[in-house]
């Protein structure tokens, strides 16, 4: 008996030594990966003490530490790679809106590329008779009355191509009102273009810089053309 309790601390010995050759050497402050867990698990193996072998209970509770783990890396690498791909698309939208043409509540509108003005009034009920007036944004002369004629509660889409030349070519602005039944005004919407566009920091939504307009969340638009 005692020359066999002299031979299994011998192996315990020689198998702990073993295990600390075959193991990986590593150096600073790096992170286990997964081919140094394999080699840590394959030294154990072939190292542990044949009196006390590894139970398949610690066995298996290694492998699925070692799973849960390498799960939670995959999980991290996704992650990162989906907001990569998030901001890009970011980019990517902001830039297609520079130019574009979006409703924003107001009465000062320019002409577009084709030399129009368009928009929308939101009419709180059911009119008789809706006119659009444009005038000179700078000297308040009217323009051009626009007879709508009875329109039902709700968005009203107006547009008016009839321009002065010379308004479209300074790209000038329009004032534009809303008569509803001779003298109730409805709260118009027009088209104004983007000619900024910030991204914030921490994944916030865009913030537009509007003609006329200044800075509106990406949020508040609900139309663009």
């Amino acid at each position: 008996m005692p020359e066999i309790n002299t031979a299994t601390g011998a192996s315990a010995t020689f198998t702990a030594a073993a295990a600390a050759n075959a193991a990986p050497k590593r150096t600073g402050n790096g992170d286990l990966g997964q081919q140094d867990f394999l080699s840590l698990m394959t030294a154990q193996l072939q190292n542990q003490d044949p009196f006390a072998p590894m139970e398949n209970g610690e066995f298996l509770a290694q492998m699925a530490q070692f799973s849960t783990v390498a799960g939670l890396d995959r999980v991290n690498t996704t992650l990162s790679d989906i907001g990569s791909q998030i901001g890009g698309n970011r980019i990517a939208t902001a830039s297609s809106l520079l130019g574009q043409q979006v409703l924003v509540p107001g009465t000062l509108a320019r002409p577009d590329a084709s030399g129009g003005v368009h928009g929308v009034a939101d009419l709180p009920e059911a009119a008789s008779a809706v006119s659009v007036i444009y005038s000179d944004a700078e000297t308040g002369v009217e323009l051009h009355r626009q007879d709508m004629g009875a329109q039902p509660a709700g968005l009203m889409g107006f547009d008016w191509d009839g321009l002065p030349p010379e308004i479209v070519a300074a790209r000038g602005a329009v004032r534009v009102a809303i008569e509803v039944d001779g003298d109730t005004p409805a709260e118009p919407f027009v088209y104004a273009r983007v000619v900024g566009v910030q991204m914030p920091e921490g994944g916030q939504d865009m913030t537009l810089r509007v003609e006329d307009y200044g800075l509106r969340s990406s949020l508040e638009i609900t139309d663009i053309r």
